[in-house]
């Protein structure tokens, strides 16, 4: 039997697809797992694979990074050789990063099969690469998997038919409710000096963000301004670390005695330091879904998000990136601590196995 490929590329994916697989592989179908290569180094990819129990990439493709264009293009010469040589029964591809849309678009144009998993997300905002991503890998794609209702209206509305869309509940909570247990046993608290609940959670990594000089500054002046009531821990992204210290920003956050810079963390970690932060502050996508599930405040640092629903229904807010705006929400915040919060529908923990 020809198999069905699952392809893992960043950080985001391992997340996603670690659930799916496990239960693809308890009904003994025929897996072979595929990773790009776009995230490689340890803190990125490798302690992912160790704690969310999955096995060694069956194909390791070792893309690294570069620009878009140049990773897009190595991923799809190089998968391409993998799908002819497989023949696989179906591609099954997550989220919005460049490894989703390169082996769509090979496998869409060797006629194999391709499923979506988070499918149907939108911010409406074209500045940003991952939407590019969702929208034209949802084009491709042929079984169309969405974590909420309005991304099924997202999708019917730009003409795809309702037979491909199938709302199965957001993935990433299976792999969050199944290792909360887990980190519980993290001992990151003892180890960046910091107690629970008394500290704010920093990650910011897009280009929007992190790029211009001065939209950065004027982002850490709002930390720094944070930093005042409350100590911030921010495990870096490596190319949100390099622009920091390219503007001249990275030492003068070292130096203030309650910023808690470090490493990118592990996943069991990262959890623990979600699940116990008084507040979130974000750019990231998947961070705004498990704040949610966790009930623990969020303030985006976006303009948009394609996750409406963690703002809707969850405890997330969309504040921006301007230096003041920063600021006001998060003394709002400090009056107003009480969330409201509802878990969106089919967050559940058993999205794998509707899928499967």
């Amino acid at each position: 039997m020809n198999p069905i490929i699952i392809v893992v590329g960043a950080r985001p994916n391992f997340m996603k697809m670690a659930p799916l697989y496990q239960d693809l592989k308890k009904r003994n179908l025929p897996i072979l797992f595929l990773h790009t290569g776009q995230h490689y180094d340890k803190y990125m990819s490798d302690v992912f694979f160790e704690e969310l129990g999955m096995p060694e990439p069956d194909i390791y493709l070792g893309i690294g990074s570069g620009s878009h264009a140049e990773q897009t293009a190595k991923i799809m010469i190089d998968f391409e050789k993998i799908c002819v040589k497989e023949n696989p029964l179906m591609v099954v591809v997550a989220g919005d990063v460049n490894s989703t849309i390169a082996c769509a678009l090979v496998a869409s144009k060797l006629s194999i099969p391709v499923a979506h998993v988070e499918a149907g997300l939108r911010s409406y905002d074209r500045d940003m690469p991952e939407e590019i991503n969702r929208v034209l890998t949802d084009q491709l794609s042929d079984l169309l998997l969405t974590p909420s209702l309005d991304a099924n209206q997202n999708l019917i509305k730009e003409g795809i038919s309702k037979e491909k869309i199938y709302f199965v509940g957001n993935i990433m909570i299976d792999t969050l409710l199944e290792n909360a247990k887990r980190a519980e046993t993290s001992k990151v608290h003892e180890e960046l000096k910091v107690k629970k609940r008394d500290y704010a959670l920093l990650t910011m990594h897009r280009p929007s963000n992190v790029d211009e000089e001065s939209v950065l500054s004027g982002i850490v002046n709002a930390l720094e301004y944070i930093s005042k009531n409350i100590t911030v821990v921010f495990p870096a992204h490596p190319r949100t670390t390099n622009k920091l210290k390219q503007f001249r920003l990275y030492d003068r956050m070292k130096k203030n005695a309650n910023f808690v810079i470090t490493e990118p963390k592990g996943y069991l970690d990262f959890l623990a330091l979600t699940k116990y932060a008084k507040i979130v502050l974000t750019d990231s996508g998947g961070l705004q879904e498990e704040t949610t599930a966790l009930g623990v405040p969020c303030l985006t640092l976006r303009e948009n998000t394609e996750r409406p629903i963690t703002v809707e229904e969850g405890t997330n807010k969309i504040i921006g990136s301007k230096e003041e705006n920063i600021k006001l929400e998060y003394d709002n915040f400090m009056i107003d601590e009480k969330q409201e919060r509802k878990i969106p529908d089919l967050w559940d923990g058993k999205t794998a196995k509707r899928i499967g």
